[in-house]
């Protein structure tokens, strides 16, 4: 890896104005790209100690070979460069959107003497118009086969026209009224045209005024006695008034506006656009990115209107973009968004109303996208296998790790420290073999200590298992096996790998106390959180795994989720400690019973001016119970008063302090 300083332009050498840059690799291949509205400014920020980089951006740098840039008048001219070059160059540290599927569109050739209603999917052709995207080809089907009855546009192939074009007879949607038959001379060129332009009307949101005007047609056929031409007219409005249905009404009619929204986690990030038009949602798309790079909610936001608008122009861009954070240069894609278009463009994030809510469905479908892209990517089994052998290969291990345990230690300042135990077979989570642990030999806070003792007790455990059925035996003298507390088997599988959450100090407890067990075959790594770096026992170097690394990937899923599990359990426990209370220091006395005592006296404090025969009234209390009970209650220390959080006022006694209310006892909590 290079060292940025080897390649650092000299002060001076970079001007004070916006421009574009560009950084290569030792090969001259571009592998990221970037705008900036002052080059000096922003070029400095990357050559700073690389140890105070982000772990994306430290990669990059490393990994480039040299800088240089491109100055422009404008911040507008610096994004519409920047765009065409990640086009052109496709850098492997620029975030890149992906379509999570081939959306199709519904189409109409208006660049065609004729022009021809139909669903496409790929790249934009010029001179024709789209509408969409849609989720499924059906529902466009289904949408055109109802709006055919009104604007009888040709649907048929170019095959199709010409062979009726020479028979002089049209296709079976010619004779049903479906289509108005240019193939034989039924309607002139510009008749087909100006139908093909009221059904582009029609579908762009225009309803209203073409809906009115058939109802007035249709009064009037009435009144005139022509009632089959009324009758006709009144299934027309009928048939487009259901084609309108199939769109939802979320919003006013004059409603045109795109709404993005971006759900994210530490490795990936997926975006969806819902396309309103006239109120009416017409189309839906969706995107899913690796982060390549150091990029926050504004950054994805300003690389997906780069995707979505960098090839559209006139109606295709809307007068509104709802986003739900605003990029830093704001102003310049505004402008930018506003030239494509040919007239003013609104970016903004939605505060109240309607779009703000509809702005949190979107949302919902962005966080459910990127829940079934990783399900997908998790359960694919040749993806699986292939993360399984490269992490076999960089940690040179003689088989893929088809059984991996992760330890992860959590605690908040000290207090309530436990770990985490995940298992990962065959790169599937297996949630039934997870296993939480208190942490026991000692108080406060100490990461590797903690980890050397949960790491010792699951291979003690693993150990008394082999002991039982004979696969093991001790050497002379030696007892590691102090603990056997006749729980049923939990720890009898061994891993091929074991991963702490951290560097160097957990790896080396983790591989100690493997070590004073006995234990030789299973092999010990770390995943430190900053640069994802994996750490092994005694070496001084991190193993650097490449950035689209599927091992990489499946490290961190395993990391996360012991990662999740620990901080999950450390929350239960003190949430549990800060609702206890007197009673639950009575030993033997179980839930039920406590919720009897205070159901019967109504508080702790008149349970514990009761006396022992009072005590045994309440069902399922014996004497004996009613007697440890109250000495319990007269040997405790009466807790402090009770305290409104929300209102600072004292409260007496009369609410049982273990009940999970919104009280607090008054001791600096």
């Amino acid at each position: 890896m290079a060292d940025p300083s080897s390649y650092r332009p000299k002060p001076g050498q970079i001007p004070d104005s916006p421009g574009v840059y560009r950084f290569r690799d030792e090969h001259r291949r571009v592998i990221y790209v970037g705008k900036a509205k002052s080059l000096r400014q922003r070029l400095a920020n990357y050559f700073q100690d690389v140890a105070s980089l982000h772990p994306r951006t430290a990669t990059m740098v490393t990994t480039a070979a040299s800088v240089e840039w491109t100055v422009v008048s404008t911040e507008v001219e610096a994004l519409q460069l920047e765009y065409s070059w990640i086009k052109e160059y496709d850098p492997r540290f620029n975030v890149k959107y992906r379509d999570d599927k081939s959306y199709p569109s519904l189409a109409v050739t208006m660049n065609e003497r004729y022009p021809r209603v139909q669903v496409m999917r790929g790249p934009k052709k010029k001179g024709v118009r789209y509408f969409g995207p849609y989720g499924h080809a059906w529902a466009i089907r289904e949408t055109v086969d109802l709006m055919l009855r009104v604007f009888p546009v040709r649907t048929c192939s170019a095959g199709v026209f010409k062979r009726s074009a020479q028979i002089g007879r049209p296709c079976l949607l010619g004779y049903i009224g479906k289509c108005s038959a240019p193939c034989v001379g039924r309607v002139t060129p510009e008749e087909h045209r100006e139908l093909a332009e009221d059904f582009c009307d029609f579908m762009a949101g225009r309803t209203g005024t073409y809906l009115s005007r058939l109802e007035q047609r249709m009064h009037e056929a009435a009144e005139e006695m022509e009632y089959e031409k009324a009758a006709r007219l009144r299934d027309d409005i009928g048939a487009l008034r259901r084609a309108m249905e199939k769109n939802a009404v979320v919003l006013a009619d004059a409603t045109d506006a795109d709404l993005i929204a971006v759900a994210e986690d530490e490795l990936e990030a997926a975006v969806q656009i819902f396309h309103v038009r006239g109120g009416r949602v017409r189309g839906q798309r969706g995107w899913v990115t690796d982060k390549v790079e150091a990029v926050d909610t504004a950054g994805l936001v300003e690389h997906a209107l780069q995707q979505l608008y960098g090839e559209e122009k006139g109606e295709a861009v809307p007068k509104e973009v709802l986003v739900p954070a605003l990029p830093e240069d704001t102003p310049a894609l505004s402008q930018w968004l506003a030239e494509r278009r040919g007239a003013q463009v609104s970016l903004r994030v939605p505060q109240r109303g309607d779009k703000k809510s509809l702005m949190e469905t979107v949302h919902r479908n962005a966080q459910q996208s990127l829940a079934l892209h990783k399900t997908k990517r998790a359960s694919d089994l040749t993806t699986r296998s292939r993360a399984l052998e490269e992490i076999a290969e960089a940690l040179e291990l003689d088989s893929a790790p088809l059984r991996i345990e992760c330890f992860d230690i959590s605690h908040l300042q000290g207090d309530d420290v436990v770990a985490s135990m995940v298992v990962f077979e065959d790169g599937l989570a297996r949630k039934s073999e997870y296993r939480r642990f208190q942490i026991k030999s000692f108080e406060g806070q100490d990461d590797v200590r903690s980890m050397h003792e949960v790491v010792s007790r699951r291979f003690r455990r693993y150990l008394q298992e082999k002991l039982k059925t004979g696969e093991w035996s001790p050497e002379e003298g030696e007892d590691p096996l102090a603990e056997d507390d006749g729980r049923p088997k939990r720890f009898a599988y061994p891993p091929q790998l074991v991963v702490v959450d951290g560097g160097q100090p957990q790896v080396a407890a983790a591989k100690r106390a493997l070590e004073e067990l006995g234990v030789d075959d299973v092999a010990v790594c770390g995943l430190a959180k900053r640069l994802e770096e994996v750490w092994l026992p005694g070496e001084d170097d991190p193993v650097v795994l490449p950035r689209t690394s599927e091992g990489l990937y499946l490290l961190q899923r395993v990391r996360d989720e012991a990662h999740r599990f620990a901080i999950q359990y450390q929350r239960s426990k003190r949430g549990k400690r800060l609702r206890s209370g007197p009673l639950d220091e009575v030993p033997g006395l179980g839930e039920s019973r406590k919720q009897a005592l205070l159901k019967h006296f109504g508080s702790v404090k008149k349970l514990r001016q009761a006396t022992i025969d009072q005590i045994c009234e309440v069902p399922g209390i014996g004497r004996k119970t009613a007697e440890t009970l109250a000495a319990a209650l007269a040997g405790a220390v009466p807790a402090g008063p009770a305290v409104n959080t929300a209102t600072g006022e004292i409260i007496e006694d009369e609410t049982p302090a273990h009940a999970g209310t919104s009280f607090e006892r008054g001791t600096g909590q």
